[in-house]
């Protein structure tokens, strides 16, 4: 309901009767008391958002809140009696009550009590904390007595001073190891490690501990996936399909980021943008994978620009989050209702990233050799080399292939000339056919070929079904005929009876899809060859004009080749795709056969005989490398070369093959026009944008021509920008202690919560730019003080000062991911795989999971070591994560997660103790119990030392009498349930891994 604000005063008196209890003017802060109160209760009606604005009030700027309306103002500072908002928040009266009742956000007494001492103060506006700009404080000076080991320390024992609060002492060794080896690597120090350091005498034990654990390439793993939480990375697309994705590659690039200590603002830039830098490497191609983390929908009918609308604005949002700490996307629709973002603004952003190639079928993508690849593709390439150099330096080839090509014209002559291709080789399948598009007519032939008829559509496709002849097929015949009935007899369909094949492969009768990887024919056009029928596109195709015997009108034949044999039950149906992408481009008569061998090309001597009574100097380049291709087949001295050159070729081919792809950003070549969206809706658009930056932020540095990504990426890690270095030493310090400085980590607008302690984050952010922006250091830095050193103990004097634990007198219990819960169970049963990087791996999961899905996932078991990886490279569906990640609060990453929730449930029990997976580690963790090797010493037989043995390595220290008490109670217990020793120490295994110690950073 609209109210007019302004209105004559009724409680004047009251108003002066209030200054006596409120807070003196200096208490009054405008940032700490005064902006909260108008964010949340004030600038949804008269803030930033213009739209939204009532009475023409703007409370959210000085300006706005002192302008004169109707004679009134609704702040006049220092003058309660004439500022109109005072009169309005105190007001009895219901209907000129501020804020009304219908807003459900009373001001309590307090809040009023502020804001008059505020308003009679001065009223004086400050900008908000987060807009400054970074400025290096003082370091507080604290008493001798004091623990501080490093500037942090100063800080915060500092500000425990004002409270009348001693930090707490330090962890014991036991603890730091484990909390260190938690916080960097995600995974359990061994037994050795622990006694190492506990043991360790030197001063700086603790530093050299940091940097033998930072210099661990699992820390790569640790922090890369805090960021892949930010990136949103899936193994999927997401939507109701739900598609698998190839970005593995990405997550990789981050993991390797971390370990080799990749600055931030080179960090942030390559993701960004490493698309648009001077000649970016694959690597940097590669991290431009961030962005192509949003979701893609390959659902039937769906609307491609509607799509790349949504990712566009998924990557502004995600950038504003991430960086900035800003929910930028709350103005797409209008402006900011709290921060000062307005709508153009956002589609200010929006320009930066909508010039990005998107398509939903054809998404910008790179091969991302690995280092096995790369060396094998060197050792081949420089082996081809060598082998075209002996082909090409051969002084006798020239009178030897003349005499060879004079002998096929001869028999050419006597009619001697054999044929290829038997047909005993070949299986002709009986088939069936129908057009997709349901004009055409399929008819079968006696002699089990499709005769083409009736009406020929832009586009088509034949379908062309059989009952298998073999249970293993490796090759497939593809025959073209001609047919009296056909233009020029054909055997295409076009006027001059030629033809162009887009796309050829065939499904079985099971559903799977079966694509070939080799292609030859006895003829193709030039430019049209038959291998382009198994590229994926349907731009290009197979065609056979330009015929060396002269007309096109004359049957011709392509084989095709499967990767692997398939194997099919006899009669199994198979259905073979035919598609032409181009009018009146169909096949008119095709018969297909399938074969068990894998097809070889071997030329027909008639065709050779035919191109050698071509001159040479007529002859297409293409004729020219048939005949020495040929020639060379059947050479004594340069046969068995080419032979070897072949096998390479082969070998090359099949390992590019396997060369795993990533999605990657790329830029068109002319930037796409932005206008700003009336409500957000992508079809209604108003004026015209360009790429810029909110006003309340630093300009962007000037460019020649349009704005781009890359000064976008620029312009974040800029030393002058107030965000980006708060907020990402802000993220690190939330990794470490459980809470951010500033709590709201995402939310760094007038909405979120201030900084505990905002001068520590201000020297922290500058400390990180001044650094070089090295993640390494600034976490050496933050760990090596005595306040992340301190015991998480509590503290029962504390509870009535500091409950939450915000002032840091101590340091904070954690439990640990979803993924680490994982990786702790597969460190103590002896089987965590310590590979790095690489393909989603299935760990063992109940059956049954994805029944109920949209599309039914076919989770296929990972064997052998990928058994046993780590749980961030459990292949991860958007629609249907992991069933234990989600258990301990995985998110879907459908949207960035900067921090994620932390829930406490019975299912978490149950799972770790009888899920598949986790039982299966417990079993093998009884068996390391048990083992002599395992224990190494003599006294291996004796229980109390095997469970000393789990202890430890579950826990990280010794057990205390009475916990070793209760473990030998339970071996007894479990004795009298179970007859074999490898189960009662699975039941012992069990009870270890379900401890609340076990699965929690103290």
């Amino acid at each position: 309901m609209m109210r007019r604000f302004f209105q004559p005063f009724l409680h004047v008196t009251a108003v002066f009767l209030l200054v006596a209890s409120c807070a003196t003017a200096t208490e009054v802060d405008f940032n700490r008391d005064i902006r909260p109160i108008l964010s949340n209760h004030c600038f949804q009606c008269h803030g930033p958002d213009d739209d939204a604005r009532q009475a023409d009030l703007r409370l959210d700027q000085q300006e706005g809140a002192l302008a004169h309306r109707d004679g009134h103002a609704a702040i006049v500072p220092g003058d309660l009696a004439n500022s109109t908002v005072v009169e309005r928040i105190t007001s009895e009266d219901v209907d000129l009550r501020m804020p009304p009742a219908t807003f459900e956000k009373p001001l309590s007494q307090k809040q009023i009590d502020l804001l008059v001492a505020w308003i009679e103060s001065g009223a004086n506006y400050t900008n908000h904390w987060s807009f400054e700009a970074i400025r290096r404080p003082p370091v507080p000076s604290v008493r001798p007595e004091d623990l501080v080991r490093n500037g942090i320390d100063n800080f915060i024992v500092s500000r425990l001073a004002s409270h009348h609060i001693q930090a707490s002492p330090s962890a014991d060794r036991y603890t730091l190891i484990r909390r260190a080896y938690f916080d960097l690597l995600g995974l359990l120090p061994s037994i050795e490690e622990v006694d190492q350091f506990v043991n360790d005498q030197r001063e700086d034990a603790w530093e050299q501990l940091l940097n033998q654990v930072m210099d661990n390439p699992h820390f790569g793993e640790r922090w890369g996936r805090h960021w892949l939480d930010q990136a949103r990375y899936a193994d999927s697309h997401g939507y109701t399909n739900d598609n698998e994705r190839s970005m593995w590659p990405y997550r990789d690039w981050v993991i390797d980021a971390f370990n080799r200590d990749l600055p931030f603002d080179q960090f942030t830039i390559e993701q960004l943008a490493g698309d648009l830098l001077v000649s970016p490497d694959l690597s940097q191609q590669v991290a431009t994978g961030f962005h192509r983390n949003t979701l893609i929908n390959t659902e039937g009918g769906t609307k491609a620009d509607q799509f790349r609308d949504e990712q566009v604005k998924d990557r502004v949002d995600t950038t504003g989050l991430v960086w900035m700490g800003l929910t930028v996307g709350c103005a797409k629709c209008h402006s900011h209702k709290f921060d000062p973002i307005s709508q153009q603004e956002y589609y200010q952003l929006y320009a930066f990233f909508n010039s990005t190639a998107d398509n939903n079928s054809e998404t910008p993508t790179v091969k991302v050799p690995g280092p096995h690849q790369k060396s094998e593709i060197l050792r081949l390439e420089t082996k081809q080399i060598e082998l075209k150099q002996q082909i090409s330096t051969d002084p006798d080839r020239e009178s030897r292939q003349l005499a060879w090509q004079q002998q096929l014209l001869d028999r050419a002559g006597d009619g001697s000339l054999e044929q290829h291709d038997s047909d005993a080789d070949w299986s002709v399948l009986n088939l069936s056919g129908k057009s997709l598009e349901g004009r055409a007519e399929l008819n079968a032939l006696q002699d089990h070929s499709l005769l083409v008829s009736g009406s020929s559509d832009d586009t088509d496709e034949y379908h062309a079904s059989a009952p298998s002849p073999l249970k293993k097929i490796r090759s497939v015949r593809l025959e073209v005929l001609t047919h009296d009935s056909l233009p020029q007899t054909g055997p295409g369909r076009a006027e001059d009876g030629n033809f162009e094949l887009s796309e050829f492969w065939f499904r079985t009768g099971d559903g799977r899809e079966l694509r070939f990887s080799t292609a030859g024919a006895q003829h193709s056009q030039p430019g049209y060859e038959a291998a382009k029928t198994i590229d994926g596109k349907d731009e290009t195709g197979w065609a056979i004009d330009g015929a060396p015997e002269g007309s096109l009108n004359r049957n011709r034949t392509a084989w095709f080749v499967l990767p692997t044999p398939l194997e099919v039950d006899l009669n199994h149906s198979l259905t073979f795709k035919m598609r032409f992408a181009k009018k009146a481009a169909g096949i008119g008569r095709f018969r297909i056969g399938v074969s068990e061998t894998e097809w070889q090309y071997d030329p027909d001597p008639a065709i050779l005989a035919v191109l050698v009574a071509i001159d040479s100097a007529d002859r297409s380049e293409e004729q020219n490398h048939k005949l020495d291709d040929a020639f060379l087949r059947q050479d004594a001295v340069l046969g068995p070369v080419r032979a070897s050159l072949t096998d390479v070729t082969k070998e090359l081919d099949a390992i590019r093959k396997t060369i795993p792809t990533t999605m990657v950003l790329q830029e068109l070549e002319e930037p796409r026009k932005t206008h700003l969206q009336i409500r957000g809706e992508f079809l209604r658009t108003s004026y015209e944008v360009t790429p810029a930056v909110p006003a309340v932020l630093p300009e962007v540095a000037e460019a020649e021509g349009a704005r781009t990504r890359l000064d976008f990426a620029n312009w974040l890690m800029h030393p002058d920008h107030p965000l980006t270095g708060r907020v990402r030493v802000n993220r690190i310090w939330m990794r470490l202690f459980g809470r951010g400085l500033v709590e709201t980590e995402d939310d760094f607008g007038t909405q979120g919560t201030l900084p505990s302690h905002p001068q520590l984050l201000d020297w922290l952010a500058d400390e990180f730019r001044g650094q070089g922006w090295s993640t390494k250091n600034l976490l050496k830095l933050i760990m090596n003080s005595a306040t992340y050193r301190q015991t998480s103990a509590a503290r029962p004097e504390l509870m009535s000062v500091d409950s939450g634990n915000v002032l840091l007198a101590r340091q904070n219990r954690l439990r640990v991911e979803a993924e680490i819960v994982r990786d702790l169970a597969l460190s103590v049963s002896g089987k965590l795989s310590p590979v790095i990087g690489g393909e989603g791996v299935y760990p063992p999961q109940e059956s049954g999971i994805y029944a109920f899905t949209q599309r039914k996932k076919n989770w296929k078991t990972s064997a052998d070591e990928d058994r046993y990886r780590r749980g961030m490279y459990t292949f991860f569906y958007r629609s249907a994560p992991y069933p234990m990640l989600e258990t301990f609060d995985v998110p879907k990453f459908n949207d960035t997660c900067t921090h994620r929730d932390r829930s406490n449930t019975p299912l978490q029990s149950l799972t770790i103790s009888n899920s598949e997976a986790m039982y299966e580690l417990a079993q093998y963790f009884g068996q390391r119990i048990l083992s002599n090797e395992a224990v190494g010493s003599e006294s291996a037989a004796l229980d109390e030392e095997r469970l000393i043995f789990a202890f430890r390595l579950c826990v990280s220290r010794q057990p205390r009498q009475h916990e070793l008490v209760v473990l030998m109670r339970y071996l007894e217990q479990s004795r009298q349930v179970f007859t074999e020793e490898e189960k009662v120490w699975t039941a012992v295994a069990r009870l270890l891994m379900n401890l609340d110690e076990f699965i929690t950073r103290e």
